[in-house]
């Protein structure tokens, strides 16, 4: 490895932004290119869970100054899942960070404006918003100049790409790997949290996180999100954006074949869908779905990446979505991107060469990235299964395992 290797990230997400403060940290020069043009283009309108596993990415990674806008702007919300039935009956409930105290320990929620915006603290002079990546090639030195739409171009060392599900430098590095589509469609909305919701709501959906399985197909998941501890200037507030606002989020999944398409641009037409789907189920659950506010409800047509057991390798490589794009079904896309980050920042600020540092991290990141992908694929499936057979075993299985942990519990006390 040169003595002081450029680093050129395409893409400002998450994974892009982690990796710049970990090399620059690192001592290793790098400079970020996004398409947007300011802080706010970047913004969606559903929170992110933040597992151990991310947090601890961002805190080998982060500036000080940037952690502790991550930290302060991290919600409170209660952290357990719960598993259940159609008609609210337990079958398994989990509390993973029950005994959590350090920051890096916890899972937490936080906005992914927010979340951003900690990002980008200190990355002023690092990250060039408005450049829209079009291209790359090789120079006969083996380093990289990348094209822009403007017409100008940058050279570096080390060109990562972590441009998103859609990555053009997936597409050029490695062609006819775009993301399939699974047969299954995910419709998602928000109930305002508000005193008179909390009063109407189920007590379950207002506890933590929940998923519900029925006996038939499909399945439900909820989350309450808290709005972000540090409270933010913004854009002008509502439901679908604004990092402050309480929530329950709602998402019901099944087989493209059972839903509506997920194209369909009225958000009350996806909303009468689910309804539908959930009839004879818990009259709470309706009532989660028919509050929400229909401009918050939409459709996405689910797609998991194709398998990929080997890259190029330097002076090119993926970061995140672009390389391991998954399902939402695990939630553990962000976290994993975010690993991508810390693993490769690891890397890099080794010492050695730089061809080896590549491959040792994409040698670690497609077995942990394509296990996640996996499993994320996984569940979509075993939502969007109609086998009376299958399901029942699963029901199943998460009752035992509750008992279990009822047991369990009950020793140790």
């Amino acid at each position: 490895m040169t003595s002081s290797p450029h680093v050129l990230v395409v893409g400002g997400g998450i994974g892009g932004l982690c990796l710049a403060h970990g090399l620059r940290r690192g001592g290793v020069p790098v400079t970020v290119v996004e398409r947007t043009l300011v802080r706010t283009d970047w913004l969606q309108g559903y929170r992110i869970h933040i597992s151990p596993t991310g947090a601890t990415a961002l805190h080998d990674c982060l500036a000080p100054e940037a952690w502790d806008r991550f930290v302060t702007a991290v919600s409170t919300q209660p952290t357990g899942m719960t598993v259940y039935t159609e008609q609210l009956r337990t079958l398994l409930h989990i509390d993973p960070a029950a005994r959590a105290t350090d920051p890096e320990d916890q899972h937490r929620g936080i906005s992914r404006i927010a979340l951003r915006d900690a990002l980008l603290t200190g990355l002023d002079d690092v990250a060039e918003l408005g450049a829209e990546f079009t291209g790359y090639t090789f120079l006969p030195d083996g380093r990289v100049r990348a094209a822009f739409a403007d017409g100008t171009t940058r050279d570096c060392d080390l060109l990562v790409g972590a441009d998103g599900s859609n990555s053009r430098v997936r597409r050029q590095l490695l062609p006819g790997t775009d993301r399939v589509d699974i047969g299954v469609t995910a419709i998602a909305g928000k109930h305002h949290l508000t005193a008179e919701a909390r009063a109407l709501l189920p007590a379950e959906v207002t506890a933590g996180s929940t998923m519900v399985v029925p006996p038939t197909p499909g399945f439900l998941f909820t989350a309450m999100w808290l709005g972000d501890g540090r409270r933010l200037d913004g854009p002008p507030a509502d439901l679908l954006l604004d990092p402050n606002a309480d929530y329950v989020f709602w998402a019901y999944a099944d087989a493209a074949a059972r839903m509506p398409s997920p194209e369909e641009p009225d958000g009350a037409v996806l909303q009468a869908a689910v309804r539908e789907r959930i009839s004879g189920w818990a009259p709470g659950l309706d009532v989660l779905v028919a509050g929400s506010d229909p401009a918050t409800v939409n459709g996405v047509r689910v797609r998991s990446a194709a398998p990929v057991t080997a890259m190029p390798g330097a002076p090119v490589t993926l970061l995140g979505d672009a390389i391991h794009s998954m399902t939402p079904m695990a939630g553990i896309g962000a976290n994993t991107a975010l690993r991508d980050a810390a693993t490769l920042t690891a890397a890099l600020t080794a010492g050695g060469d730089l061809a080896r540092a590549v491959a040792g991290y994409e040698q670690a990141m497609l077995r942990y990235g394509f296990a996640a992908v996996r499993q994320s694929l996984r569940n979509a499936r075993m939502a969007a299964s109609d086998s009376r057979l299958l399901r029942a075993g699963l029901r199943g299985g998460f009752r035992a395992a509750g008992a279990l942990t009822r047991r369990s519990r009950g020793t140790a006390s």
